[in-house]
Parts: C-alpha cells; sequence; structure tokens
C-alpha cells in the first residue's frame, strides 16, 4: 500500500490523492488520510506536536515521519515527541509547510512508506 500524494496545498487547505473532501490540516499514511483535530489532543502551536498526535501514523506502519510545521513555522515539535518517533525507528523530518509538502510527496512518489 502507498502513501498517497498531497494533491494541492494553500493556506489553511490541502487537498490529498484521492480523497473527495479538501482539510484544514491532515493526517496522512500508507493507504489513507483523515482530517488533523487538534483538539482531540489539546494541540496548539505552543507546546506543539504531541506524541498522542503521531501515534496513529506511527501504528500505521510508516518509516518517515514528515511533519509541516505551518506555513509561517508557528507549530512547534517538542524533543519529546521526537524522542518518541526515534524509539519507534521512525525517521522524522520537521519542516515548513510547502518544503514538507514536496518532500512527502517526493519519499511517496519513491514508495517510502511514508506519513
Amino acid at each position: 500500500m502507498t502513501s498517497p500524494q498531497i494533491a494541492s496545498l494553500s493556506w489553511g487547505r490541502m487537498k490529498v490523492q484521492d480523497c473527495p473532501a479538501a482539510y484544514k490540516d491532515c493526517k496522512v499514511w500508507p493507504g489513507g488520510s483523515r482530517p488533523w483535530d487538534w483538539r482531540e489532543t489539546g494541540t496548539d502551536h505552543h507546546p506543539g506536536v504531541q506524541a498522542a498526535d503521531v501515534e496513529e501514523i506511527v501504528n500505521k506502519g510508516v518509516r518517515t515521519l514528515v511533519i509541516g510545521c505551518g506555513m509561517s513555522e508557528a507549530l512547534q515539535v517538542p524533543s519529546a515527541t521526537l524522542d518518541y518517533l526515534r524509539n519507534k525507528g521512525v525517521d522524522v523530518k520537521v519542516l515548513q509547510t510547502q518544503v514538507a509538502v514536496r518532500e512527502y510527496n517526493a519519499l511517496a512518489g519513491g514508495g517510502v512508506r511514508v506519513g
């Protein structure tokens, strides 16, 4: 199963290949995607992405996780989250969102199990 491509990106809107809905924020993994509602885990720009935010994607078997930290790079990723991912054997890349989408699409296009 391959990771879907991000078909388009603009401020506050992301479209995933073969998905009828557009997302404000989303989680993607090999074979799927869904909206990412920050309220599920109490995420905010500070302290940022928590292990609970990425656990679902890790459990889908990704080998690499690309985290977009926002168009203005306001979303933080604390070291505890990075440590969690590395301890699970997941390579992690934290990038400005537009750069993250390009990196994610390149990895997905190359057959990497990326989220």
